[in-house]
């Protein structure tokens, strides 16, 4: 029996084998684990402490800044000081004002037809009005029939036109036009050029006499160049009729030939007698405005062109009783005529 036993057992040649359980972890590793996992924890935690600083505390600091809220009312709050930057200016560096002449040429006067007048009349001109609102407003208060002469495209041209007329005070046109000192003197925005096409001469003056709304008449600054050509004083004289505007001379160069256009295209004109204020000192300012009284004595009318200039306007301020005496002050639309062809 104990044979047979064995026999079986070797006959099926295979051994019973029990499974193996995995191993149990010693207490080492698993303290390990725990103490990785409470690393991990810990960066976490101090990685949000961080952001939550340099996020939250910027805040803070701002909430913190903030004033605390009084129980007691406020005063009215009183009004910060203007800047200087927020005011707008009222004087503007100008261009150039004048190329006088070394010599007065104002020149014999045109034909004109006799002037026929109670008292002799004299019309005193202020060019180059646009960039000084301050002295404009100055030359307003002054009690005399004055007329001002507009650059085109000068800055304060608007308020100072309104100003003026609101104290009835004439408009013109200050037209600047090319001097022979041209290009290294420069006559302005606006300026009419020797070099330049009919239409290109015309579309310029049209857009400068556009400029100064309210104007009756105009007269040239600088302009010794391009008045002494009648080609294109033609074209200028030809819109100044369908405009139905007047014209009087600087007389900047005693070349001009304005007046041949004037009468050419029946266009009213005039001249300027007297530079009042080229030499800017009151004993001389004084003596152009005798020579202005004079001059409209003898011929029955002149046209006297001052700037805006303090001397000239203090001047004016102390002779207008003078002059009032001797001569009547008119604006320029009444001394331009009609040149008639002889």
């Amino acid at each position: 029996m104990a044979r047979k036993k064995t026999a079986r057992k070797r006959s099926t040649g295979k051994k019973r084998t029990r499974k193996k359980s995995p191993p149990r972890e010693s207490a080492g590793a698993s303290l390990s684990k725990i103490l990785g996992v409470l690393a991990v924890l810990v960066a976490v935690v101090v990685t949000t402490a961080i952001t939550a600083h340099f996020i939250i505390t910027p805040y803070r600091s701002r909430q913190a800044k903030k004033p605390a809220v009084s129980a007691v009312k406020p005063g009215p709050a009183k009004k910060p000081a203007p800047s200087m930057a927020a005011v707008p200016p009222t004087v503007v560096k100008p261009p150039t004002y004048e190329i006088y002449p070394i010599r007065d040429f104002p020149g014999d006067r045109p034909p004109m037809p006799p002037v026929k007048r109670a008292r002799p009349a004299v019309a005193i001109i202020i060019d180059d009005m646009g960039y000084n609102k301050l002295i404009s407003e100055k030359f307003c208060k002054l009690d005399a029939a004055l007329t001002f002469s507009i650059l085109p495209h000068s800055p304060f041209k608007t308020n100072i036109i309104k100003n003026a007329s609101d104290h009835g005070i004439e408009i013109m046109l200050h037209l600047p036009m090319e001097p022979k000192e041209y290009p290294k003197v420069n006559p302005g925005p606006g300026a009419l050029l020797a070099s330049m096409s009919a239409d290109e001469l015309i579309d310029r003056l049209n857009s400068s006499l556009d400029d100064v709304p309210l104007a009756k008449g105009v007269n040239n600054h600088m302009g010794s160049g391009l008045t002494s050509s009648s080609f294109q004083m033609n074209q200028i004289f030809s819109i100044l009729k369908k405009r139905k505007l007047f014209f009087i001379d600087s007389r900047t160069t005693k070349h001009s030939i304005t007046w041949q256009s004037a009468r050419l295209l029946q266009v009213p004109f005039s001249q300027r007698d007297i530079f009042l204020d080229h030499i800017q000192e009151q004993a001389f300012v004084k003596k152009q405005i005798r020579a202005l009284i004079a001059a409209a004595k003898r011929q029955g009318e002149a046209v006297g062109i001052g700037h805006p200039y303090k001397v000239t306007l203090e001047v004016l301020a102390d002779m207008l009783p003078e002059i009032k005496k001797q001569v009547d002050i008119v604006p320029a639309s009444e001394v331009v005529h009609l040149i008639p062809y002889t």
